[in-house]
């Protein structure tokens, strides 16, 4: 395989009308069909992911990584044709966690790691730290010839998280492949009675790449509204997608 495509999306849970919302987000995943994508704000009991992830032709495996609490968390699904293994967590603390899994593909190999931080807008620091402790794990991890983070950091480029990120050797890829980060990824415009309405409209998810690795695309999905409710979307952020080429130059 010298091509991937993944993808990321903080889904909100079972919050603001899920029922509703769950449609769009079957329909618009059974359009897309990524090889990876890392899923945010998962409900495991209600099998969110493989709810999910059984809306194409595709079959995915799950990997979960509980945060806070053993029945919600994050979770990274794969298309069961690729070799995945050593899946493994990360508490970040403030009921947050990180979750990996490596993939073998064509010789090399990847890390795949999925998070979701801190989400309270006056709290840079703490986001900066959680960063430092997902960078720190993933060096502590036996070598890998690429690196991709993606997930839901909450924290727009100009905040230390992003920093950090971009220090470590990191590149954006929808960057990479636009020239900017996208203005909005959150929020949607869903309208819903828990809505979090704290902080200014901004990017807060990224896809990351380290290592030979580079984007040939990269654009936000999971961002139409229904067609006859304009307040109801598949979820408060958009998601990213990024078609990668394996192998160039990182």
């Amino acid at each position: 395989m010298t091509t991937l495509h993944v993808a990321t999306l903080n889904i909100r849970n079972l919050a603001d009308r899920w029922s509703e919302r769950l449609p769009l987000l079957l329909s618009d995943f059974a359009a897309l069909q990524p090889d990876v994508i890392g899923l945010q704000e998962v409900v495991f009991v209600l099998e969110q992911d493989r709810l999910i992830g059984a809306a194409g032709p595709g079959h995915y495996r799950a990997a979960r990584a509980w945060a806070g609490r053993p029945e919600y968390g994050n979770s990274i699904l794969a298309r069961e044709a690729l070799t995945t293994s050593n899946p493994d967590r990360l508490d970040l603390g403030h009921d947050r966690a990180a979750g990996r899994v490596r993939i073998a593909l064509d010789g090399a190999v990847l890390e795949f790691v999925n998070v979701h931080l801190h989400h309270e807008v006056p709290d840079d620091a703490i986001r900066a730290e959680q960063t430092r402790l997902l960078l720190a794990w993933l060096a502590s991890v036996p070598a890998s010839d690429l690196q991709i983070v993606v997930g839901d950091f909450n924290a727009d480029p100009a905040e230390p998280a992003y920093a950090r990120m971009t220090a470590a050797g990191f590149r954006s890829a929808y960057r990479e492949a636009n020239g900017s980060e996208p203005a909005v990824t959150w929020p949607s415009g869903l309208e819903g009675p828990a809505i979090d309405t704290d902080g200014e409209p901004s990017c807060l998810d990224y896809i990351w790449l380290r290592g030979e690795v580079r984007a040939e695309s990269a654009r936000l999905v999971f961002d139409r509204p229904a067609a006859e409710d304009a307040g109801l979307y598949p979820s408060d952020h958009f998601g990213l997608s990024a078609h990668l080429r394996l192998g160039g130059p990182g």
